[in-house]
């Protein structure tokens, strides 16, 4: 399997949900499946682990072998795991068994058990660094509540700790300070819902979640945002924005396994905390996905 990039975070990347069945355990065969159908419809890779995985309640064992199953469906090269913990060496630890695993790189989270000053901040991502993986840095105030910003990149940047982020911060005016502040870094679009945006501002990828159920049209959608054609992105855009919003929602994982489900494949339930989306969500999630399948994106 061909890997198209030299730099495995660039392109479309699958922050991917996680097949669970009805007990809620893992389906480990779901997951692989969905893995390769999702390197077969176009996305350039997979990153497991992420919250969209519900790394938070899984335990180490399912963890660790979540990264294995992605690695055996599409090549490490294709498989960037999650790395966050509490704990700067777990972290590390996480990172060590993905490059054992064989993966090309990891997505790390800043320490969020605290709102960590600047001083931490460097010292984590100097710490998982030594793992020798590349790392891509995951800028989520809004759920971590510390701010990777501009300068901040650049100090890791220039250190050498990490080598692109996935912004999330919603803030697409950042994407044009950064390329300013650390120009060889690579920003990633984090966000579904200003794809466009960052994507005309120079992104080189996208984490992305609504692939997951759509992953023909999302990627044709990311390839006429970065080669300029505005015209199909627009128009792409404007069909797929009442989906890929949810994705900046609190029940973005609920949300997006819905829509799996309702294209015909398998999302299935969540683990608690999370709970069921209420009556209203639900119809909304779903009168959007038909929507999007009627015109021809699914």
């Amino acid at each position: 399997m061909t890997v198209p990039y030299e730099r495995p975070w660039r392109g479309v990347l699958v922050a991917t949900a996680l097949p669970l069945r009805d007990d809620l355990s893992v389906d480990h065969g779901r997951y692989a499946e969905h893995c390769a159908w999702l390197v077969e419809n176009g996305c350039d890779g997979v990153v497991p682990n992420g919250s969209l995985g519900e790394y938070q309640v899984l335990t180490p064992e399912e963890r660790a072998q979540v990264v294995e199953t992605a690695v055996a469906a599409v090549g490490g090269d294709r498989v960037m795991p999650g790395v966050a913990a509490y704990g700067s060496a777990e972290a590390r630890r996480w990172a060590e068994q993905a490059r054992d695993a064989g993966c090309g790189a990891v997505m790390l989270l800043p320490p969020n058990a605290y709102r960590a000053d600047e001083r931490s901040v460097l010292a984590h991502y100097a710490e998982v660094a030594r793992a020798g993986l590349p790392v891509v840095a995951y800028n989520n105030p809004v759920d971590t509540k510390v701010d990777l910003v501009p300068e901040l990149l650049a100090k890791l940047h220039g250190e050498g700790h990490v080598q692109a982020v996935k912004e999330f911060s919603g803030d697409v005016r950042r994407a044009y300070r950064i390329a300013e502040l650390a120009p060889d870094l690579d920003l990633l679009v984090g966000a579904d819902d200003v794809l466009l945006e960052l994507a005309v501002a120079g992104a080189k990828g996208w984490i992305a979640g609504y692939p997951n159920a759509l992953p023909g049209a999302s990627v044709r959608l990311y390839r006429a945002a970065v080669d300029g054609d505005l015209a199909t992105a627009r128009k792409l855009y404007e069909q797929l924005h009442p989906l890929l919003r949810w994705d900046s929602q609190v029940e973005f994982v609920q949300a997006i396994k819905l829509s799996m489900d309702v294209v015909g494949r398998y999302g299935g339930p969540c683990r608690p905390p999370r709970v069921p989306l209420l009556p209203g969500q639900r119809d909304e999630v779903r009168a959007a996905t038909e929507r999007a399948v009627a015109a021809g994106l699914g």
